[in-house]
């Protein structure tokens, strides 16, 4: 753990506690969560680490195997941001065209179980967000204002 904030054991134990997960020595510092969040909240980050987990991948086989149709600008970003932060490996071999290849680092990969325990989180919980998306869905207009 980093100074400035202390980490509640497990989240089961700070909400019996009443506690929160992360406690900041100031509201404005934040410990440097929102950062990292920011990063992994993206639209874009966490489909290219779960792409990257299974090996070392080209550009375009990249591109090709992040779902929902990622323009090259946007891969482009997403990898140098995750370049940035430590999480991925970036090779340029010299070549005519240059061949660049993306791999995940010892960092990147410890993420990977995290991501997976948040897939298995959504596949269990997704009938009950279903349900309750319905059941918002159908109250009155004048129920869900405000």
């Amino acid at each position: 753990m980093s100074a400035g904030h202390t980490a509640v054991t497990t989240p089961r134990a700070a909400v019996a506690a009443g506690e929160p997960v992360i406690r900041c020595e100031t509201p404005q510092d934040e410990c440097g969560v929102r950062d990292v969040l920011d990063r992994l909240g993206d639209k874009w980050s966490v489909y290219v680490v779960v792409e990257l987990a299974s090996g070392v991948l080209r550009f375009k086989e990249l591109q090709r195997r992040v779902h929902g149709g990622i323009s090259q600008r946007m891969l482009t970003l997403t990898v140098r941001r995750l370049e940035r932060d430590g999480l991925v490996k970036r090779t340029v071999y010299p070549t005519i065209p240059p061949q660049v290849e993306y791999e995940l680092t010892e960092m990147g990969h410890s993420l990977t179980h995290l991501v997976k325990s948040l897939a298995d989180w959504s596949i269990a919980h997704r009938p009950a967000i279903a349900e309750a998306r319905e059941a918002y869905d159908a109250r009155p207009a004048e129920d869900v204002r405000t």
